[in-house]
């Protein structure tokens, strides 16, 4: 038997390729309601809403057909469409370098330019922060207008404060000159070197009414192959037996009973703080020192049904307008039209980034609505008096932070596990603290499953990184064909 903590892409993957091969599990969920984790589907009055926005794109092949193979007939083929709001106008976003220096007027543009070049000629050595890393990527009046408010509003710190290692993970491979390229050759087959920029993809695939689909799926065929997903139970410690190697899972369900399970492996998808703290007997100080020092950001989305005046065909629109608290707004009817009941309703979500238990989180619903009304409305995306109705959904823990110490800690906690317990494994975003999207958190959960049934950990699944570009030991994984989608990691060993 194998304990799997957490039912978002990672634990179900896990879940669903262990069913597969005959191997009994128990998925833990702490949500009553929803599987997906932050990808779920969450449902108010008919209509659908995605937590964060989720394209379903991939460079590797293995991801792509297991979600073919998950939901075979209810994909649906998008169009990319997002943009910037910064000082009243809108930009393209991936940028498209014409657009952003014509609108920026000729004195701003003659800025952006030479700061390119500077930064070309004269660039900041051994970037630490995410300012720096950008900022040579780009020319610092660039990384002013386009990436520090966001990115401050999201973090909710400076990005002097905000390790590289996010900006090198989330906009890999993309540079002013990436951009400039790709507005003057849009039609180029391939980037260069057969190498694709996810940042950049002008098409992905979407299940028909959210995410939650394709995890509501999985969980059901881990169902059907005989394995437990247990919704509104919660992990509250799993002690390890050293003379057995086995561990005893204690989960609480929902009226607050406590159980064992005594499992073979432990998969946790958790937070690492959390899960530190609830190993038995008590790991060393140093490592549960090194899981408080985790930090998380949190966030809420304010979804707003309004009249559809055709205002919005993006999928999401950045806001760079430090004049309001709103980060981005998603548009969910653009994802996919199934998800809007009445097609002269259009649904937004307005994305608000802060930490539990501030000002922001713990506003009553209708004051967020309205804040989220007249920001709308602030913005130009709509009129305050076409919004008819709203709800809030709130998401703890949606993004591990990237600070100047977050790796120190993280390896300190690796280096006990892979001492002390090789029998628990570490997967997804928050599992191993690490901002991957959803395709390489499932890509940790196979590398997982790879090295369970094979009795030893031949793949290291910490050589996944963010964009798919796997710098694993030994020979690169190699391209499928022309797609450019790739294999996985090679083994360690």
């Amino acid at each position: 038997m194998i304990g799997i903590i957490g039912a978002g892409p990672a634990g179900l993957t896990a879940g669903y390729l262990l069913s597969k091969n005959g191997v009994p599990v128990t998925v833990f969920e702490a949500d009553p309601e929803y599987v997906g984790g932050i990808a779920r589907t969450a449902k108010y009055k008919g209509y659908h809403f995605d937590i964060g926005g989720h394209r379903f794109f991939s460079k590797s092949r293995e991801v792509e057909d297991l979600w073919t193979e998950l939901l075979p007939h209810d994909m649906l083929l998008r169009p990319r469409s997002s943009r910037i709001f910064y000082n009243g106008r809108f930009f393209a976003y991936p940028l498209k370098a014409a657009e952003a220096l014509l609108k920026l007027g000729l004195v701003e543009s003659t800025r952006c330019v030479l700061s390119y070049v500077k930064a070309r000629l004269v660039p900041v050595e051994n970037p630490r922060s995410f300012e720096d890393w950008v900022s040579n990527q780009f020319g610092r009046r660039l990384f002013e207008i386009f990436f520090k408010t966001y990115t401050e509003k999201v973090w909710g710190m400076s990005c002097s404060e905000i390790s590289a290692d996010w900006a090198a993970q989330r906009i890999q491979g993309l540079s002013l000159a990436t951009a400039v390229l790709n507005t003057l050759l849009p039609k180029r087959k391939s980037p260069p070197k057969g190498e694709i920029v996810k940042t950049l993809i002008d098409s992905f695939r979407y299940p028909r009414k959210g995410p939650g689909m394709m995890w509501d799926s999985c969980a059901q065929r881990i169902r059907d192959m005989g394995g437990r997903v247990l919704l509104g139970t919660t992990v509250v410690g799993c002690q390890f037996n050293a003379r057995t190697s086995r561990w005893t899972i204690r989960y609480e369900d929902g009226s607050h009973q406590t159980h064992p399970l005594d499992v073979d492996h432990v998969i946790s998808s958790a937070p690492i703080r959390e899960l530190v703290h609830g190993i038995e007997p008590r790991m060393s100080d140093e490592t549960r020192s090194a899981a408080s020092s985790l930090r998380y950001r949190d966030f809420l989305t304010v979804v707003l049904i309004l009249k559809d005046r055709g205002a919005v065909s993006d999928n999401w629109i950045y806001i760079h307008d430090p004049g309001v608290r709103v980060g981005r707004v998603q548009n969910f009817k653009s994802w996919s039209p199934e998800m809007v009941p009445d097609p002269t309703m259009a649904c937004y979500g307005l994305e608000y980034f802060c930490f539990e238990n501030d000002d922001l989180w713990s506003s009553p619903d209708a004051e967020l609505i309205e804040l989220g009304r007249r920001e709308l409305a602030s913005i130009g995306l709509a009129k305050a008096e076409d919004v008819v109705d709203g709800c809030v959904v709130r998401q703890r823990k949606a993004y591990p932070v990237y600070d100047d110490d977050y790796a120190r800690h993280v390896a300190t906690i690796r280096q006990e596990i892979e001492r002390a317990y090789p029998n628990l494994h570490l997967v997804g975003r928050n599992g191993m603290h690490k901002y991957n999207n959803q395709d390489h958190a499932m890509m940790t959960a196979m590398l997982c499953v790879r090295n369970i049934l094979a009795g030893a950990p031949l793949y290291d699944v910490w050589l996944v990184n963010q964009d798919a570009e796997y710098h694993e030991a030994g020979d690169a994984g190699q391209q499928s064909g022309a797609s450019g989608l790739r294999a996985v990691p090679a083994r360690t060993r």
